[in-house]
């Protein structure tokens, strides 16, 4: 049976894939390693240690955290994903309408488009380190970095936008090979950073005197902060909101042979989002112990400089981890973005669409404040996707149950269902209250206090 999708009919953006192209788990678990344990981790990390968390917080909050994701993944959306086997976009499409769906789609793609062009600039980062073209984070956030950084950017850029437009076997590929050796990456720079820190014994690693330290400097330099256990739990579990409780990995799980395929996300998670996050903060740490003028930028604020910090690290191993890190991320997320461009205009080709998704991609990490504000975005970007998840779940379980209609959009030949509208709309605008004006991601907000 084959184990990668057939080039020769596309991606089945429009109609259920047949069994004859369905994967099994292990290329689940390789993507998933490979996007979770990337070049996200790298930033959000050091951000952290930052925002003033505490260790003790960091390690029970994250855990907890990303246990739930790992559990909506699989009985929220895998279910749905293997019994319609049809994109997130077509199904929204069939239950909300045409018309309103296109606007989701461009909401969507453009913040999947943002998300994939902070790993551009991630990656750029590391490969400028080799030739002393910095990551520097300028005071606008919609500000151009060094005319050499921007450069990188578009070649690092294209490189991921083509890689993308050939389809998700590629981008699966990409991951599986690059997975294993990301992780290990991983745990080295967390176990290196250790020894920087002379945390090699239980009593240091207990007292955590030196994850104090850390946080007095860059308060010191960055102003006080705080981010607390249950801040920690929450954006654990909706830093990726969008893919399990908005339902954008229907478009990834509709490929899979068997619900099983569904815990593939724990490898990401547990792998990523907690050992790679620690491993991430510690770099930082340790080079505020070791090179503290490193640490700081000309603004005289403390910022994480990805390639920098791995780079003192790990040497050349730690700046080639960062570059096929941001890549491993960039890639699904930008094949996301293709298909929900492709919503927007159904006949066009999903690899012109994926390359336009790569464009703007590249664009966004052409301004490096975006990705300093990584933070508070990706709950941002979570909370406005999410509540369509709610509308496609209740759709599934409940519509028929209650003797209506479900995908009813399809059966009416209606364009816009103002029930779905209401139901998006509404949760998106509390959530954002939340984060904006009652600080739930206070660290890194996107739009500055």
């Amino acid at each position: 049976m084959n184990e990668e999708p057939s080039t020769s009919v596309g991606e089945f953006e429009r109609e259920p894939v047949p069994d004859s192209e369905l994967l099994g788990s292990g290329k689940f678990w390789g993507m998933y390693a490979g996007e979770h344990a990337a070049g996200t981790e790298f930033m959000i990390g050091p951000l952290f240690l930052a925002a003033g968390a505490s260790l003790q917080d960091l390690l029970s909050g994250l855990l907890l955290g990303n246990l739930l994701a790992v559990l909506t993944w699989r009985f929220l959306v895998t279910p749905i994903a293997i019994a319609k086997r049809t994109t997130l976009y077509y199904q929204l499409e069939r239950i909300a309408g045409g018309s309103l769906v296109k606007f989701y789609n461009v909401v969507n793609g453009l913040l999947f488009c943002f998300l994939a062009g902070a790993m551009v600039t991630v990656s750029a980062s590391a490969v400028g380190v080799p030739f002393g073209i910095f990551y520097e984070v300028p005071e606008s956030t919609f500000a151009f970095g060094a005319p050499s950084f921007t450069a990188l950017v578009l070649i690092v850029g294209i490189m991921m936008a083509i890689t993308a437009a050939a389809g998700y076997g590629m981008v699966a590929h990409v991951a599986n090979i690059a997975a294993p050796w990301m992780i290990s990456i991983f745990a080295a720079c967390g176990i290196v950073s250790l020894v920087q820190l002379n945390a090699t014994s239980v009593a240091a690693l207990t007292d955590g005197k030196f994850w104090t330290d850390a946080i007095a400097f860059v308060q010191d330099k960055n102003g006080p902060q705080s981010f607390g256990f249950w801040q920690i739990v929450t954006f654990a579990w909706l830093c990726n909101g969008a893919m399990h409780f908005g339902m954008a990995d229907l478009s990834i799980f509709r490929f899979a042979r068997s619900n099983s395929s569904g815990w593939a996300p724990a490898v990401g998670m547990f792998l990523g989002h907690y050992m790679a996050w620690i491993s991430a903060a510690l770099l930082l740490a340790a080079l505020i112990k070791v090179q503290p003028d490193l640490a700081v930028g000309a603004d005289g604020k403390v910022s994480a400089n990805p390639g920098l910090l791995a780079f003192q690290a790990l040497g050349w191993t730690g700046i080639i981890c960062v570059v096929i890190a941001g890549w491993t991320t960039a890639n699904p997320t930008i094949y996301r973005a293709g298909l929900a461009f492709q919503g927007v205009i159904p006949k066009s080709s999903r690899t012109m669409m994926t390359l336009i998704a790569g464009a703007v991609a590249t664009l966004a990490g052409a301004f490096p404040n975006l990705s300093a504000q990584l933070l508070g975005f990706v709950g941002t970007y979570g909370t406005v996707l999410g509540p369509m998840g709610a509308v496609i779940f209740v759709d599934y379980y409940f519509m028929k149950n209650f003797g209506m209609t479900d995908e009813y959009s399809y059966h009416s030949g209606i364009r816009i269902h103002v029930a779905v509208l209401i139901a998006w709309l509404l949760p998106v605008s509390v959530g954002l209250y939340l984060i904006f004006w009652q600080g739930l991601f206070a660290a890194y907000a996107v739009i500055p206090a």
